[in-house]
């Protein structure tokens, strides 16, 4: 049977100045707004809805962080109730994660007719405004679950940087090491290819040169700008070449120990390149990288080390520690959690398309060397 490779997209991906105007498109008619409490008292909830004139306006604001199935459920409610013919998502990953639920729900409620669905991102994180993914967490049983669907991804996309102007250093800093992240994990991925290869290497070059430009300035609006446009980027590599198991470990951390997601990532960094590039494609990836970024390095061996030191360096810069405990979680809960953990990372999804397939032990192994 011949094998062959895809990549499409279909978002429609907006920016520059007046992109709100966009929006113009469905005056008069019935919106649906997905964000949180946070944002919905604002100035950002002000901003979309000045941008929608004549129309009818529900809005959903009780998106909270790693978001619950209870919180999907009460938002379908809401809105499938209202009838909406768009459904607009402004926030972080949270909240466009949490709006492609509902989404999935009022669309069933309503399947007479298709609902549009635009994302607007108000942070440089994790690319969920053109990806097939939306992960939501389980409090009761204590993970987080990836859904994976064509259905999920949105229609338009407006990247304005302007919303993430006032984000403070420290989620800066942690959403743009998920950019990071992602664009690593896509381009050693078993579903890279040249066209991935070429959203997440852009990605990675913009974000090393300006992420610690717009942790430093808030203001300044053109690192704001490239880090918001290699989010997008990095979301358009993973969602075609796949993840790996840095993000299943975070996300099992996320949800068992409720550390924050990019930060987490930050820290798996330094110990799963290293393990993933013993897999000699994954190492040449890597290298590549390393150059692409200004590295010096004489051979693959020492670029991947350089990599590594120029992440630790990074986390450094931006005040990231080098163990999970030290995050946010207990140390001795951590320890008695950790097979757990690494049971959950390893049934998920994102491990599939890791280029090294780990065992439970090797798991366990990545969740040592950073418990401290």
């Amino acid at each position: 049977m011949t094998r062959y490779t895809s990549f499409q997209t279909r978002t429609e991906i907006v920016f520059g100045p007046g992109l709100l105007d966009r929006l113009h498109a469905y005056r008069g008619q019935k919106v649906g707004i997905v964000t949180d409490a946070f944002l919905a008292q604002s100035g950002a909830l002000d901003r979309v809805r000045k941008a929608l004139p004549d129309c009818q306006i529900r809005v959903f604001d009780e998106v909270v962080p790693d978001t619950p199935i209870d919180a999907v459920s009460a938002g379908a409610r809401h809105l499938g109730g209202f009838g909406p013919e768009v459904i607009i998502a402004l926030g972080g990953g949270s909240p466009i994660d949490g709006a492609k639920a509902i989404l999935a729900i009022v669309r069933e409620m309503h399947p007479d007719r298709y609902i549009p669905f635009v994302a607007i991102p108000t942070t440089s994180g994790t690319g969920s405004e053109v990806t097939t993914f939306a992960v939501i967490s389980d409090p009761a049983n204590g993970r987080k679950f990836p859904l994976i669907s064509e259905e999920l991804v949105p229609d338009v996309a407006l990247l304005d940087p302007e919303f993430v102007r006032t984000a403070p250093p420290k989620v800066t800093a942690d959403t743009g090491m998920d950019v990071i992240t992602h664009a690593l994990e896509a381009v050693v991925a078993r579903g890279a290819n040249h066209f991935t290869d070429a959203f997440a290497d852009k990605a990675l070059s913009l974000a090393f040169a300006h992420l610690p430009r717009a942790y430093a300035d808030g203001n300044d609006m053109e690192a704001r700008d490239a880090m918001h446009q290699a989010s997008c980027l990095a979301g358009f590599a993973f969602a075609a070449a796949g993840l790996g198991v840095n993000h299943s470990l975070a996300h099992a951390l996320g949800g068992k120990l409720h550390v924050v997601h990019g930060r987490t990532n930050s820290v798996l960094l330094p110990v799963v390149i290293p393990w993933n590039a013993v897999e000699p494609r994954a190492a040449a990836a890597y290298a590549r990288i390393a150059r692409l970024i200004g590295l010096d390095a004489p051979d693959t061996g020492a670029a991947v080390t350089a990599l590594i030191a120029k992440i630790r360096e990074f986390n450094t810069l931006f005040g990231i520690p080098e163990t999970i405990p030290e995050i946010g979680a207990d140390k001795e809960e951590y320890r008695r959690v950790r097979s757990v953990v690494a049971a959950a990372a390893l049934a998920d999804a994102c491990t599939t398309s890791n280029p090294r397939q780990p065992s439970q032990a090797d798991l366990e192994d990545l969740l040592a060397q950073v418990g401290g």
